[in-house]
């Protein structure tokens, strides 16, 4: 209950300090459950009417009878004949391992963009709340700014 003593800008103050601790608690909150995105989110199951896979029944048993260039065990790869060529041999162990590390950095590299996408989009909520909250706190200087960039705008068409 407000303090009958108490004048009516300081109530309002009060009133508005409180408003904006409940929204830092909502905020804080909003983070926690973004941290948390990956294991938050249902499984979704979807399924496409769109056909996979080639409707040219000729193309397609072309494609199963010519061999993979990208198979690994194929005794001939591009990949192998490439070394032969320049007198090099070719150890499928180290070819093998040669791919999983290049499968790890490329998870590595979609990890990082992804992580650098969500501090960029946390970045741009905050820039966005503290211009609110300036707003909120100076509502006539934003008002005057607004007015400014309006007439500068309408003076230049």
């Amino acid at each position: 209950m407000p303090n009958p003593n108490e004048s009516p800008a300081v109530q309002s103050m009060r009133k508005e300090q409180a408003e904006q601790r409940k929204q830092a608690r909502k905020g804080e909150l909003d983070k926690a459950i973004e941290d948390t995105f990956p294991a938050s989110d249902p499984v979704s199951a979807t399924h496409t009417s769109i056909p996979a896979g080639r409707s040219d029944v000729e193309a397609a048993e072309r494609v199963n009878r010519e061999p993979d260039p990208t198979a690994l065990d194929q005794e001939d790869t591009l990949v192998d004949q490439a070394l032969r060529s320049t007198g090099h041999t070719v150890d499928r162990e180290e070819l093998r391992a040669l791919q999983k590390e290049a499968g790890r950095i490329a998870e590595s590299a979609s990890q990082l963009a992804s992580g650098t996408a969500r501090l960029a989009k946390a970045e741009a909520r905050s820039f966005v709340q503290d211009i609110e909250d300036r707003i909120r706190r100076q509502p006539l200087t934003a008002a005057a700014i607004v007015a400014g960039i309006a007439f500068v705008f309408g003076a230049t068409r």
